[in-house]
């Protein structure tokens, strides 16, 4: 968290069964028993208390949900039962290196209500101890609605967790060999990616870990890549005009219309200047997922959008531009050089948005620097 990576070391990951749970209030002549749970296996991981504070709790969780969605346990939906979490809180003085009694939290449907519980459990442990009390030993659960968490059973001298050998079950020992061999058979996690793209794609670390925060999403753009020399470009598209129509869509990243070969021709077609971005995003990219099949030269040059290059025909709408705003050129001209950008942006508007900006930009800085 904070750029700054955290080491979290794990007690013990085991599994567990929940049993069939009997119900006792809801019928008042039969008891009734439930049995939808039975027989779903659980993956409890119990970590080490080397987590200071509610925002690196958050990040634990953030990064815990998203390895068990790369690898494929589970989707990680917390306010669907997916993934829980249980929060052991204690305080101890400044400068003690003595941990003070533990409170368990539960019942925490999403990884920002874990941290809204834990902030709110430090300050009342810190309240009760200097108001005089004493912390024991409980679980809490924790309301949502108004922040606050209520007591539900006491812990005091309960031991959390008694272990006893299952005579059934035989012992078996891991090989060196068989652990290395799961390792070699793992995927390459999160992390990696984010090395990989930042270090030999050039990518920026920001715009790395935002497309691998989903799998689905680096499976698109591993395949885009394979399409196309230009990283950057197409980690902006993904981040930029992708995101924007998958969010407008209340979609996933599988239910884009577009192939990643389809979206290389029309980044191709902006490296090669026939168009501007916004133009191929605006208007080229939305044709595209209209008339599925039609490559982005076909739609562009329908619709006239092929970017015009040629100072002869740019000059003249320049000129325009220059001779419909003398006060602007005057303040230009003495010095206020940021309206290049709004001169820029009449020429582009009155071209329909098929002059070259690159080029537009030159000529004119070139006839506004003109004595």
């Amino acid at each position: 968290m904070d750029g700054q990576a955290r080491n979290v070391q794990l007690n013990r990951i085991h599994l567990e069964e929940d049993a069939g749970k009997s119900i006792h209030d809801l019928d008042p002549s039969n008891s009734l028993i439930d049995y939808n749970r039975a027989g779903v296996p659980l993956v409890e991981i119990v970590s080490e208390p080397d987590l200071s504070t509610a925002d690196e709790a958050y990040a634990y969780l953030t990064e815990l949900r998203r390895l068990v969605r790369w690898l494929e346990v589970c989707d990680g939906n917390m306010e669907e039962g997916s993934m829980r979490c249980d929060a052991n809180i204690s305080i101890r003085l400044k400068g003690d290196k003595n941990l003070g009694t533990k409170v368990e939290v539960k019942n925490m449907n999403s990884i920002r209500n874990v941290k809204r519980a834990i902030e709110n459990e430090i300050k009342r442990q810190i309240e009760l101890v200097e108001g005089g009390g004493r912390v024991v030993q409980e679980t809490r659960s924790f309301d949502a609605s108004n922040g606050s968490s209520f007591p539900l059973r006491s812990k005091e001298e309960a031991n959390d967790y008694r272990y006893f050998p299952e005579p059934d079950l035989a012992p078996f020992r891991l090989t060196d060999g068989f652990l290395d061999q799961v390792r070699q058979s793992l995927p390459e996690l999160p992390e990696e990616k984010v090395t990989r793209y930042t270090s030999q794609l050039g990518l920026r670390e920001y715009d790395a870990r935002v497309i691998c925060d989903d799998r689905d999403t680096t499976v698109y753009f591993e395949a885009l890549m394979a399409e196309t020399p230009h990283a950057q470009a197409a980690s902006n598209w993904m981040l930029g005009p992708v995101k924007s129509w998958l969010n407008e869509h209340n979609a996933p990243i599988s239910a884009f219309p577009l192939s990643p070969s389809a979206l290389a021709a029309l980044i191709a077609l902006i490296q090669d200047g026939k168009v501007n971005f916004s133009i191929a995003s605006s208007r080229i990219m939305p044709a595209m997922i209209e008339q599925p099949g039609k490559s982005p030269l076909e739609v562009a040059t329908a619709l006239n959008l092929i970017q015009d290059t040629d100072a002869g025909s740019i000059q003249p709408v320049i000129d325009e531009v220059l001779a419909k705003f003398p006060a602007k050129v005057a303040e230009f001209r003495s010095g206020k050089k940021g309206l290049i950008g709004m001169f820029v942006g009449e020429v582009m508007k009155l071209s329909g948005g098929k002059a070259d900006p690159k080029m537009t930009n030159e000529l004119l800085l070139k006839r506004l620097n003109e004595k």
